[in-house]
């Protein structure tokens, strides 16, 4: 997948705050992701991220027009 800034993703599992909608910050190495349902903020090894995220839900494309 082909992920970018400003992206929401969907995770295999839930945060504990019950949430699976992530917004991505930061990409390179390691990603930088915000929970959508409570603002959490988390750094994953790009492996990791990759192997967790099910599909994209909003592009962020599509989410500045």
């Amino acid at each position: 997948m082909d992920f970018q800034v400003g992206d929401i993703v969907y995770m295999k599992k839930a945060h504990p705050c019950g949430s699976h909608e992530w917004e991505i910050l930061r990409i390179g190495v390691d990603f930088r992701i915000k929970c959508g349902g409570c603002g959490h903020l988390v750094m994953l090894p790009r492996v990791k991220f990759e192997k967790a995220a099910k599909k994209i839900i909003k592009k962020a494309s599509e989410a500045s027009q």
